[in-house]
């Protein structure tokens, strides 16, 4: 209701309360993954695709080494599961659509979970018996590594924006509801790898407050970037 998705979440109880009584009919809820306490990171095992996609998770973990701890698993009225993990607070994963594996979404930054107890016309979303009393369990490093999107070269250029910068700068400002962190994100990347981040910060924020973020969101979500790019 207040305009802005998921950058509109909260865990004080008085404004959940608030949005609820606004919105009365309300069968449902969404919990918005990236941000605290927790920087939700949500593995969606989605069952419509035809394909194994819990097989296609065990076939990773053992590729690349990595269990998933106990953590909370919701099951979703269409057979699928939801499992629940913790990122660091100085990592953004992007959402994505069957990148991992068929049949496997992300929940990340500018993403939700439906939260247990909503209710929908195919049923109803329930916590995995034995799950509900679980915090969210740290992602495995090496799951987290397949989940954040590798750094490309970096390429030096002038120290001025110029026309690169300014069309960055525009694919901020193009950014829908549910895409302006993501979208952010990326550009502040490119940026950086280009060698203008530091020059282009400024308007990269400007942009981002306009289509809706505030300046602290802005500013941590390049910085994110800052952090990533430096790592190559």
């Amino acid at each position: 209701l207040p305009g802005h998705g998921v950058y509109d979440a909260t865990t004080d109880p008085r404004r959940i309360r608030a949005l609820f009584a606004a919105a009365p009919r309300a069968t449902g809820y969404g919990i918005a993954c990236g941000l605290p306490p927790h920087h939700l990171i949500g593995i969606d095992l989605d069952t419509k695709s035809g394909t194994d996609s819990s097989a296609s998770l065990r076939e990773l973990a053992l590729r690349h080494l990595f269990t998933i701890p106990d953590t909370v698993v919701v099951a979703t009225p269409s057979g699928g599961r939801h499992v629940w993990l913790s990122g660091p607070p100085d990592v953004v994963v992007p959402n994505s659509a069957g990148r991992l594996a068929p049949g496997i979404d992300i929940r990340g930054a500018g993403g939700y979970l439906v939260g247990p107890g909503s209710r929908t016309e195919h049923g109803v979303y329930s916590t995995v018996p034995g799950t509900a009393g679980l915090a969210p369990a740290p992602c495995p490093p090496a799951l987290l590594r397949l989940l954040t999107p590798p750094p490309r070269p970096h390429h030096p250029v002038s120290d001025r924006p110029g026309q690169h910068g300014s069309g960055l700068v525009q694919f901020v400002l193009g950014a829908h509801e549910g895409q302006r962190n993501t979208r952010l994100f990326w550009a502040a990347c490119r940026a950086y790898e280009s060698g203008i981040g530091e020059s282009l910060a400024d308007e990269l924020t400007d942009a981002a407050i306009r289509t809706g973020l505030t300046e602290r969101e802005a500013r941590s979500t390049i910085a994110s970037a800052a952090r990533m790019t430096s790592q190559t």
